[in-house]
């Protein structure tokens, strides 16, 4: 047996879990660099009877499952995956098994990229780095320091879009800021709401009231676009939006987003002024490591015995 892992970009993948029950039962290849291209993809994974994927960053459709014959379980860390064809896999008798995660570490990257864009903690960084790389000398006293003023979030509006499992973890932090709380979802439970202490709202209302806009929904064919012109011309100039899901929820012809990764270089959002940028970065600590690759290992055991584990269907 010969298995492959993907993607691993940060080449920590063997060094996350303990995959010696997995290396006495089959040759283990780790790949770095993700392969974009369908028939490059095929061509280097032909020879392999199980594939590990990190999350969504390689798409298995129809197209290339149905190129793959010899694949016979596919791992993806997490228990859902956008970009895994569930019944296309099942109809090429591939078994499709996820793993555990990290549940509180999209919530975390949240709030940094919350205090990073109120702080203007990425500019101030970058402005000092640069004054000292041309020379304070040069450049006069002072230079390249401290050019901006932050905003305070005691008392401000966090408006949370979408107040399931995320959702609340942020809401939590937030009012430990010191954040009045709201939440819109198009199913919003008002109990719900209220034990999280966090004001039912309008989609509307959320929007034009809040200083801070959070955003934590699945993507799904109802809610692309879910942020529009209509939205963005209902916040505060002062107000900052959030998105630590999928960056198709934001109608692209309304607000520069991205949901090609990696993303080009070419794209106008690396040169955005006002935006903080980060790749897929939500579930990417050490702690979700652990256990994505830990279960990934347990998953190729289980199936090689006859016993899947984490079955995913469709």
């Amino acid at each position: 047996m010969r298995v492959a892992i993907l993607d691993d970009y940060q080449r920590v993948a063997l060094a996350s879990a303990d995959w010696s029950a997995v290396r006495s039962l089959a040759d283990i290849d780790v790949f770095t660099e993700y392969i974009e291209r369908t028939e490059a993809l095929v061509r280097v994974l032909e020879p392999y009877d199980v594939v590990v994927a990190m999350r969504e960053r390689t798409l298995f459709d129809a197209s290339r499952l149905g190129q793959l014959p010899r694949l016979r379980l596919l791992v993806t860390t997490g228990m859902m995956n956008a970009a895994i064809d569930l019944e296309a896999a099942a109809a090429r008798g591939v078994t499709v098994c996820g793993t555990g995660g990290s549940t509180m570490s999209t919530a975390e990257l949240t709030w940094g990229l919350i205090l990073a864009l109120a702080r203007h903690i990425p500019f101030e960084d970058r402005s000092m780095k640069l004054a000292g790389q041309a020379g304070g000398a040069a450049l006069g006293i002072g230079a390249g320091w401290q050019r901006t003023v932050g905003t305070g979030l005691d008392g401000k509006q966090l408006g949370v879009v979408g107040l399931g499992r995320q959702g609340l973890a942020v809401a939590k932090i937030g009012r430990a800021f010191g954040m009045k709380l709201a939440a819109w979802s198009q199913n919003l439970d008002p109990a719900v709401a209220k034990k999280a202490h966090a004001k039912a709202s309008s989609k509307d209302e959320l929007f034009s009231s809040s200083d801070v806009v959070t955003v934590h929904y699945k993507l799904s064919p109802r809610s692309v676009g879910l942020v529009g012109a209509a939205e963005l011309a209902l916040m505060k100039p002062s107000a900052y939006l959030v998105n630590t899901s999928r960056g198709p929820l934001v109608d692209h012809g309304a607000l520069v987003v991205y949901d090609v990764e990696p993303l080009p270089l070419s794209d106008p959002l690396r040169t955005a002024p006002n935006a903080v940028l980060t790749p897929h970065l939500g579930y990417v600590t050490d702690d979700a490591y652990h256990v994505f690759y830990g279960e990934a290992a347990q998953d190729i055991v289980a199936f090689a015995k006859g016993d899947p584990v984490r079955v995913l269907t469709a």
